[in-house]
């Protein structure tokens, strides 16, 4: 728990000029998070949710119900956390302890919404930035070729200042091994870079202060095309690495074994993005620009390039998928400008092309979304529910679940293509905050795992932090007893 224990609410000067609005009223009077006057709902409302999701997400942030019933009156929801640190004194729940759903209901109504303060400031493109799954470490990518590797638990320090070997365009994406031993990063070509973070060397120039081994993604059968890779990720043993390319395919490489091991022409256009389901490695979720999000089963890919299921109601391509972590449900940002919320016992055998509902031409690397598109809606939509507010433009934007430990998964967070961090309640839809600061788009964004901290990178070369400093916040000693 020494993640927990870091100090990020003792009060800061805030870095430059920023803006917070907070577009619900999550907390009671007496707690720091307020409704902003200016702030606007989302005009569309949510569809009902699927009340499996609805009542999952309820349970893992719902506090035992005699911790509501401290002194006189009837049961109070949301219960204040007061109260519930006193019903946990008297014991009210007969466990002498908060669970890990009083934890998040305590911790989840403290959003990382207040600062920013700067953590770096590069003279290129942010396009990676993700905490470590312990949060000690935090990794950024950028376009002119660094990937820095910060110590979160030692004041943001440099622990290593990377220099890719053979940068086509931009560094696409970055993977951190689950040991926190290795990091890989992917460029515009079929080769991986690997790295080996746990060595004395602060500077690690690529074959010149460090071997950066590449891995070859390429197959027989690719024919000599030079593909790119957008999307890379370790699996949860740290065995395998699955990717995503611009040659319209899967790909599952096999690091004991230092080969390619499974290559799946996956859509019929580029693969954004791609990630395991959860800790067994069996199940991957793909997201295209064809718009489809397809479910690839390992244990049964005898016929070669067929999904185990298909999943429309994207408009436009598929920018980033994230997973829930139970082989169940998962969510995807996509140019159609909507976060989708899926859950894979929806999906649907097969797909053909989409229908003809566009009537436009559109490219969202240089054109507005259209006026005319944005009341338009997939005939055959079999998401469970759809986020809207945030603008998916220029660049492959990422977005997230919330945290488990902290928060229950009960958010959904994003960055923007107008240079804000959007975070949505996942049941009810509604924008709960949005933090203002960049200047130029925001292409990712990561909540540390344990502590109420958000960090943000964008376009303009700054990556910030976003915490929770406040005389109602509960502070790092209250966090070790939660």
């Amino acid at each position: 728990m020494h993640a927990i224990s870091s100090g990020l609410y003792i009060s800061e000067m805030g870095y430059a000029m920023s803006r917070l609005e907070i577009e619900s009223n999550l907390c009671e009077d007496g707690d720091a998070i307020h409704e902003d006057s200016s702030s606007q709902k989302s005009k569309r409302p949510l569809k009902n949710l699927d009340n499996e999701i609805t009542q999952i997400t309820k349970l893992k942030s719902k506090p035992h119900q005699r911790l509501g019933q401290v002194g006189p009156g009837r049961p109070e929801f949301p219960v204040s956390p007061v109260k519930m640190l006193g019903g946990r004194e008297s014991n009210y729940s007969g466990r002498g302890r908060f669970s890990s759903a009083d934890r998040c209901h305590v911790l989840s109504r403290y959003l990382p919404v207040n600062g920013p303060w700067l953590v770096d400031q590069m003279a290129s493109r942010a396009y990676v930035s993700q905490f470590s799954a312990d949060g000690s470490l935090f990794v950024a990518g950028f376009q002119g070729s660094h990937i820095r590797i910060y110590n979160v638990d030692k004041g943001w320090k440099v622990q290593k200042n990377i220099l890719a070997k053979s940068l086509r365009w931009t560094i696409t994406d970055t993977s951190l091994s689950p040991d926190q031993r290795h990091l890989v990063y992917a460029s515009m070509s079929p080769i991986v870079h690997i790295v080996n973070v746990g060595s004395s060397e602060t500077e690690s120039r690529a074959n010149v202060t460090e071997i950066h081994d590449g891995l070859d993604f390429s197959s027989d059968d690719d024919g000599g095309y030079s593909f790119g890779i957008f999307s890379v990720k370790f699996s949860t043993d740290g065995r395998e690495l699955v990717a995503g390319s611009n040659g319209d395919s899967i790909y599952v490489y096999d690091l004991e074994a230092n080969k390619l091991s499974l290559r799946i022409l996956a859509h019929s256009s580029d693969v954004n993005t791609v990630c395991f389901a959860d800790e067994t490695s069996h199940l991957i979720y793909s997201g295209s620009d064809d718009s489809f999000c397809k479910v690839w089963d390992r244990r049964c890919l005898i016929d070669r390039g067929k999904p185990a299921g298909v999943l429309m109601g994207h408009l436009e391509g598929i920018t980033f998928i994230d997973t829930r972590g139970d082989g169940r449900y998962f969510i995807s940002n996509g140019k159609d400008q909507t976060i989708k919320l899926w859950d894979i016992r929806k999906m649907s055998s097969n797909a053909t092309s989409n229908p003809g509902y566009r009537s436009y031409e559109w490219d969202y690397r240089w054109m507005d979304y259209p006026p005319q598109a944005k009341d338009l809606n997939h005939p055959c939509d079999q998401s469970v529910s759809t986020y809207r507010g945030h603008s998916v433009l220029r660049t492959l934007i990422r977005c997230y679940f919330s945290p488990a430990f902290s928060t229950g998964q009960k958010y959904i967070y994003t960055g923007s293509h107008n240079a804000c961090v959007y975070v949505y309640d996942l049941v009810s839809g509604d924008q709960v905050a949005t933090l203002k600061h960049h200047k130029s788009p925001v292409r990712d964004c990561s909540w540390h795992p344990f502590q109420t901290m958000l960090v943000s990178s964008s376009w303009d070369g700054d990556i910030v932090r976003w915490g929770f400093s406040g005389s109602d916040a509960p502070s790092s000693s209250t966090k070790k007893w939660l």
